[in-house]
């Protein structure tokens, strides 16, 4: 009798040894030093999970964790997909976020000024997208950042810049200043793309769509080196050296020194800022600028002043 007492105490001491235990064991929360991306995927058992998230260090036991989530009936729950934890967790915490749905959403950031060729390549080199990317137009992508699942296609990120592009350029051209030598959104499209590739001071943007704008109003050709390095280029590589004298001979469409006119198509995806610019330049008399050698440009209303600014902008290069 008294062994079996003895026995009786024992498992009744280890049963509340092991409560105790799993209870620290579940309670107690997993130091978490920055962030931790981890991935459940669609169709993973609960041991799996367990294990991948025993191996992120967001629990401390696998067999534990799985004992808990069938108890408190988590796994049916828990939601395919990739999480991001940056804060000490227990496991009730870590149970709450893989239920919640709450995915860590990546990140893929299109620059102003690109061509159609280097935006395609960003979107092909980044690693957590997949799929082939769909060819599109040159500026037809809105310069921003776009956020996106890991697994998601190439193609939705292009149709995400293609219907942001599509409803700035149509809200902006709605709002547009009145008395614009422009006929279309298009147009709108195309001048700003060449505002981009001339200037990245955001103050003076107006004022370089003032020059264009003039000079389209008067028939006087835009003569802008962006356009020619185009034409050489055709957006597919950087230049990768000055702009010769020969190059302005070139005959192609996007050479505004021989031709008078806008380009056929833009040469860059401009941004929002100077999409905006084009459709609402600065009331100026400015035909003309050229560098001020401080990182802007000098504007001028006539020949005689803008050669003046030139022979200012070589005697700082010398």
């Amino acid at each position: 009798m008294k062994k079996l007492l003895l026995i009786f105490v024992i498992l009744i001491l280890t049963a509340v040894f092991l409560c105790f235990k799993a209870d620290k064991i579940i309670s107690e929360p997993q130091k978490i030093n920055g962030e931790i991306i981890f991935q459940i995927n669609k169709g993973d058992s609960l041991k799996k999970i367990s294990e991948t998230l025993a191996y992120k260090g967001l629990i401390s036991n696998a067999r534990y964790f799985l004992w808990y989530a069938k108890l408190m009936k988590i796994y049916p729950n828990i939601k395919a997909g990739e999480y991001m934890i940056d804060h000490d967790v227990n496991f009730a915490n870590v149970a709450e976020v893989l239920q919640s749905g709450k995915f860590y959403w990546r990140k893929v950031t299109i620059p102003e000024g690109l061509t159609a060729a280097q935006i395609k390549e960003i979107i092909d080199t980044n690693e957590f997208l997949q799929g082939e990317t769909p060819d599109f137009d040159e500026g037809e992508i809105l310069p921003e950042t776009y956020t996106f699942m890991k697994g998601e296609s190439r193609a939705n990120i292009v149709k995400q810049g293609k219907e942001a592009l599509k409803s700035t350029l149509a809200e902006i051209w709605n709002n547009r200043a009145e008395n614009l030598p422009l006929s279309t959104p298009k147009e709108l499209l195309i001048l700003a793309s060449i505002i981009e590739k001339e200037t990245g001071v955001e103050s003076e943007r107006d004022d370089i769509a003032s020059v264009f704008v003039n000079r389209l109003k008067i028939g006087m050709k835009l003569q802008t080196d962006p356009t020619v390095i185009y034409a050489v280029t055709q957006g597919k590589t950087e230049l990768g050296r000055p702009l010769y004298r020969k190059d302005l001979d070139i005959d192609s469409p996007y050479n505004t020194y021989k031709y008078n006119g806008l380009p056929p198509s833009p040469i860059c995806s401009a941004g929002r800022d100077a999409i905006y610019a084009a459709a609402h330049p600065a009331d100026t008399d400015y035909l003309y600028f050229v560098a001020s050698g401080s990182g802007g440009h000098n504007f001028a209303k006539s020949l005689d002043e803008h050669n003046k600014n030139v022979r200012n902008w070589r005697q700082i290069n010398k």
